[in-house]
């Protein structure tokens, strides 16, 4: 083999660890930036929360002393031959307005000191004010309010025992069953592996906590709601129906009662298909009587936990808040960043201006240096933060300014969003507005959501314009909520209703949108 040496010249990007931190902090959601913001004051005593926290009127955040430009942000890109290719996740996220764009690669029931830009050591978050906040009144929303007063399944469960009278080692065994309940309020684990769980190593134990607990999962299931504490689906089904059937008085009404306790001793998959032969025969019941029974048991609830599961996922604090302004044709959203989400920081004063006043010189150069380090990384800090909600709030109001229809008239009004549009329109990279809309939420007057719920592909209609997905989905609902319960509308028939109003959607697409809002087939709605 022969060796030579040969000279090649290539140019590589590398971001520094400010923009890094930036892409990073852009992608976080709520909750994972109040804890990347609590590491951050652990880790650096140049940061602190400010001492005022109260909700201000223009709460926001606090004007740079330098803004990022294109000129800024490519200085600080190292363009060395060691850095190697530029990685999705450090080249698709970068969250300033001028900033370039860096291209990427790719059936059931239910901080290093290097930056160069002034600082601005002033506090973020408390007294600052909040450039491009559109809203002028001087209302703050209380955001958290619809969280007060909700409880969880098992606090629910908790408060009915306390009013029950039990020894010590039966509180505690029903105690241990609701905190063993799923979020659907069933208990997965049977008595005997909780018990032998429990028990450990010591076998004379397994028969007291069994007892124990046989005695607690009566009292369990007594509670409300009906059908909590169910091992799985036909116990729980079977426990609504008892408590139905000790409620009713009338007697005919009591044999359908009777007939669906039957039922619920059957295989679940009989009834999943509503094979009503098979289950007159194996119940001993008339047809009329299992139409009815089966009728009755589609009334009930499959997951006694469901509301309260439903409570909880929805208990989100918004990233952003869309109020309406005036009435009728004069009506605007305005768009203003959640006070409540904004950490209040800023630069020790003390600490800062004490490392000012030291020359650092001597044996002491090198603590002096990671002393400057410590506080540039807070500056940073507090600039990524700001340039982040500058972000969240300048793709929130492009949106809310192109979906203005949809906060007016509803979802039928939805119309077709790309990521694209949004990114020309303010000149960040898709990739960007990607990071933006995800896991971060806006409160409007319709509710809640999450960013990328306004977006969506659009579907071709008559006069050569398109339909949003969205809209689609709401038409389709609204059509099967309108139908002849004895006579379910199909997948074909709902693609040729939307034919009518002007869309093509194949019965396909129908079919993975009607089980996108999770409705049955029309089967499974026939009314019987």
């Amino acid at each position: 083999m022969k060796q030579g040496l040969s000279l090649r010249v290539s140019q590589h990007l590398a971001l520094t660890p400010q923009l890094q931190q930036s892409i990073r902090l852009l992608q976080l959601s709520t909750l994972e930036l109040s804890a990347e913001v609590d590491q951050m004051l652990d880790d650096n005593p140049f940061l602190e929360r400010s001492q005022d926290d109260s909700v201000r009127e223009e709460f926001g955040l606090a004007q740079a002393d330098t803004p990022l430009h294109r000129d800024d942000i490519e200085a600080e890109f190292a363009m060395n031959s060691v850095a190697g290719h530029v990685t999705e996740k450090a080249a698709a996220g970068q969250n300033d307005t001028e900033t370039p764009a860096i291209e990427e690669d790719g059936q059931n029931w239910d901080g290093d000191g290097s930056a160069t830009i002034a600082p601005d050591d002033s506090e973020w978050g408390g007294e600052a004010r909040a450039h491009g906040n559109n809203l002028n009144g001087d209302e703050d929303a209380d955001v958290a309010e619809m969280a007060r007063g909700l409880v969880s399944l098992q606090s629910y469960l908790h408060n009915q025992a306390l009013a029950v009278r039990l020894g010590e080692e039966d509180h505690a065994a029903l105690y241990f069953l609701i905190e063993s309940l799923n979020d659907d309020g069933y208990l997965e684990d049977s008595l005997s592996t909780l018990a032998a769980d429990l028990a450990g190593n010591d076998a004379t134990q397994l028969d007291p906590l069994l007892h124990h607990f046989t005695v607690a999962l009566g009292l369990l299931q007594s509670l409300d709601p009906t059908g909590v504490g169910a091992r799985n689906l036909a116990e729980c089904l079977s426990l609504q129906l008892q408590a139905l059937l000790q409620s009713e008085s009338d007697r005919a009404q009591a044999l359908i009662v009777g007939v669906a306790l039957r039922l619920c001793a059957q295989p679940m998959e009989l009834l999943a298909r509503r094979d009503i032969k098979r289950l007159v025969l194996l119940c001993g019941a008339t047809d009329a009587a299992v139409r009815q029974a089966i009728t009755l048991i589609g009334r009930l609830e499959p997951k006694p936990g469901r509301r309260f599961v439903d409570v909880e996922r929805n208990i989100v604090l918004p990233d952003v808040l869309v109020v309406k302004v005036g009435k009728g044709a004069l009506a605007k959203f305005q768009v203003q960043l959640n006070a409540e989400v904004m950490p209040r920081l800023r630069v020790h004063d003390i600490y800062a201006n004490a490392l000012k006043g030291h020359k650092g010189g001597g044996n002491e150069a090198a603590s002096f240096a990671a002393l400057q380090q410590r506080l540039q990384e807070a500056r940073w800090f507090i600039k990524n933060i700001q340039q982040r909600f500058d972000t969240i709030l300048r793709v929130s109001t492009a949106i809310v300014e192109r979906q203005k229809n949809f906060f007016t008239h509803g979802e039928l009004a939805m119309r077709p969003l790309v990521l694209r549009e949004i990114a020309d329109e303010l000149g960040l990279h898709e990739s960007t507005i990607s990071r933006v809309t995800t896991a971060k939420y806006m409160a409007t007057p319709l509710g809640t959501f999450e960013l990328k719920y306004f977006f969506g592909s659009g579907l071709d209609t008559d006069s050569g314009g398109h339909a949003s997905s969205t809209a689609v989905r709401a038409l389709i609902k609204q059509f099967i909520g309108a139908e002849n319960m004895a006579k379910p509308l199909s997948d074909n028939q709902l693609s040729e209703m939307l034919k009518e109003q002007g869309i093509e959607c194949a019965r396909r697409t129908v079919a993975k949108y009607r089980e996108g809002l999770r409705i049955a087939p029309a089967s499974l709605r026939k009314e019987l």
